[in-house]
């Protein structure tokens, strides 16, 4: 065994405090569980002792501080009393009988010598009864019991008092004393593992604003020299999952000042005026580390649009913190190299005097990536894994239209998930189209039990859905039908959304024909009208109600908009008339009527082909595009394609210059 050669003390374990307190505590509860063995005297009173005297069983008393006195009975007493009821339970050894005095000890005495005296009269040959006084002397014991409350109570505001105030000589922690203390992270250029722009993939445009704001702080004198003003704070506005956050911690890993970054919600707390004073510190701090960047994420906790619904939702307190906040972002003060960054999906409940010039003068939006930005967010997020050689990362990008980038970041890690499952080597592009299905849809449920009706019936469901969206070029085109269950769904048509910017009436009509499609095929072809159509017609529903009250695409309503973009609108009024509200409802009905017959008229001519492709479907659970392909010819969205690409060469050949013609968007 090799000899310790190091010389350095040995670290001892430190004492705690705790281990006293349990040692006193086991103490204190042994003694009054083990301490008093000996059985208890019998309760009496003078009555009973005085019998006892003149009966001559008395030996000896002892008085206790003038009041509590104990009989010691003789052995003859004790043998003759012990086939007495009243002195059942009564100890052998000690006192057998206890009672109180009153106090009156010259009296006490007297009533002893009259009872004695009825004994030699009675003819009872008895020593006289001794009478002994003693007074309580209290031991450690007792002493510790009696001091044992306040030793606990002040033991418990020690503890608590140390662990509100541990961590207080190291910034803002949780001790009780810095309560009022901003708990802001602080990174600077010398932290390790740094996030920069190269972790952040897509985003170009908002990238651009932001590398503006750290270049003034890092070259501030060539944009000084022009009379320049950096902007006070901007405003990072978008969907959840689309990367706000992480473009704040890319402005961190950038730049070269220190970045302070704090939640919204660690402004909110229980204690008044608490919220307006972690502001305050906030920006102490941000002043002496000045120049740099403060970042607030989810400021809409302490953002909100003040006096809105005050009766049911007003909050004193918040509002404190805001009207703090707007004076530090642009009051008298001055802040100086303190730029502040926020980021928010709420922005339409932010208040306005938040959002105006001079505290946040820009708002960058941080919206849902396209199809090649959403290539570019795989390619972050597949660095790390061992990846197919076969795999397409552009067919992903396809496959996944509205994916925000935290989406994307879990079909990755679903992907790896399922591929361990099945003990494969490398995740091929199989894994990836399951846990996109896993992710849309829910986990699968091929156990649900399903009579041989149902099944048909879902099968004709989605084989309608199919068969409507592949005849009309405006619906999206579809990718594979399965009736294989997935969480609340029985069945489910896959189709590839298109990343349209601007829609017009045929588009929705088309859409509405499509989501249709699967309940008038049950109707028309098994005669069954069942709940599995719920979903279509709440969808539906909803893009009918869009088309009138929002998108003035109903000319019985006009060109008038519902739709409140800013969010100040009272919830509980309508904008506009009863008379208005039958209208609605009335060209809703008409708009969804007419892509029922729509979806009606191409079910009567492809009936046949419907019911081959719900044959397709029972037997191999799921079909793609190339299936439905080779029973329903090409799609119309492949025709109209192709339409679009002969007109296009057609008219550069007549012009004689191709930029002229019409381009495919």
């Amino acid at each position: 065994m090799a000899n310790n050669t190091n010389n350095s003390p040995m670290m001892r374990p430190r004492f705690n405090f705790m281990w006293f307190w349990a040692a006193v505590a086991i103490i204190i509860l042994g003694y009054s569980l083990f301490g008093e063995a000996e059985q208890r005297p019998v309760d009496g009173d003078w009555n009973l002792t005085r019998e006892l005297v003149e009966k001559g069983y008395v030996e000896r008393i002892r008085i206790m501080d003038r009041d509590q006195a104990s009989v010691y009975l003789t052995q003859e007493g004790i043998e003759k009393l012990a086939s007495d009821e009243r002195f059942e339970g009564m100890p052998q050894t000690g006192a057998q009988v206890q009672f109180n005095t009153g106090g009156d000890v010259k009296n006490f005495e007297d009533k002893i010598a009259q009872a004695e005296s009825v004994a030699a009269q009675n003819g009872v040959e008895a020593e006289p009864v001794s009478i002994k006084y003693e007074k309580t002397t209290k031991g450690w014991v007792d002493y510790l019991i009696d001091l044992l409350p306040w030793l606990l109570i002040i033991g418990v505001w020690l503890l608590f008092m140390r662990s509100m105030t541990r961590g207080a000589g190291g910034g803002a922690g949780g001790g009780i004393m810095n309560v009022g203390k901003a708990r802001a992270q602080v990174f600077d250029k010398d932290k390790k593992q740094r996030v920069t722009f190269k972790d952040v993939a897509g985003l170009e445009e908002a990238k651009v604003e932001i590398m503006e704001i750290v270049d003034f702080l890092k070259k501030s004198d060539k944009y000084k020299a022009l009379g320049a003003k950096i902007p006070k704070g901007a405003l990072l506005v978008g969907p959840p999952g689309t990367g706000k956050t992480l473009l704040a911690k890319a402005v961190a890993g950038e730049a070269d000042v220190p970045f302070l970054s704090i939640s919204g919600s660690d402004f909110v707390e229980m204690f008044v005026g608490v919220g307006a004073s972690r502001v305050r510190d906030l920006f102490e701090q941000a002043k002496q580390k000045a120049p740099c960047i403060v970042f607030i994420d989810e400021i809409d906790a302490i953002g909100r649009a003040r006096g809105k619904n005050a009766g049911f939702s007003g909050n004193d307190e918040r509002e404190n913190t805001l009207n703090q906040l707007l004076t530090e972002m642009d009051g008298f003060q001055t802040n100086a190299g303190v730029i502040v960054l926020a980021a928010t999906n709420r922005v339409d409940i932010l208040d306005k005097a938040l959002m105006r010039a001079g505290r946040f003068d820009r708002q960058i939006e941080v919206g849902l990536p396209d199809v090649k930005e959403r290539e570019q967010i795989f390619g972050v997020h597949l660095r790390n894994l061992k990846l197919d050689e076969k795999l397409d990362r552009a067919f992903l990008a396809k496959q996944t239209p509205g994916f925000a980038g935290a989406d994307i970041a879990n079909v990755c890690n679903e992907a790896a998930l399922i591929a361990a499952r099945h003990d494969k080597k490398s995740i091929s592009q199989e894994d990836f189209l399951n846990a996109i299905d896993r992710i849309v849809g829910g986990l699968e449920r091929r156990n649900m039990p399903m009579t041989p009706t149902e099944r048909r019936s879902t099968a004709i469901h989605e084989a309608g859905h199919a068969t409507v969206m592949w005849r009309l070029k405006h619906c999206d085109p579809v990718l594979k039908v399965t009736i294989i269950p997935r969480g609340r769904s029985l069945g489910a048509t896959w189709y590839l959304a298109e990343e349209r910017v601007n829609m017009n009436v045929e588009h929705f009509m088309h859409k509405m024909a499509g989501l249709l499609g699967g309940r008038l095929s049950e109707q028309k072809l098994m005669d069954v009208v069942s709940t599995g159509a719920v979903n279509d017609l709440e969808r539906t529903s909803k893009i009918a109600y869009s088309m009138v009250a929002y998108y003035g695409m109903s000319p019985a309503v006009g060109q008038i908009s519902y739709y409140d973009s800013t969010g100040q609108r009272d919830t509980f009024t309508k904008p506009f008339s009863e008379q208005t509200a039958l209208t609605i409802d009335r060209e809703v009905r008409r708009l969804i009527d007419e892509a029922a017959a729509l979806a009606s008229e191409i079910i009567d001519r492809e009936r046949d082909n419907i019911e081959r492709l719900a044959d397709m479907l029972i037997e191999k659970e799921t079909i793609f595009a190339e299936d439905m392909e080779s029973v329903l010819g090409k799609s119309s969205q492949q025709t109209s394609k192709e339409e679009i690409e002969n007109a296009t060469v057609k008219g550069a050949t007549d012009r004689g210059d191709a930029t002229d013609g019409p381009q495919e968007e």
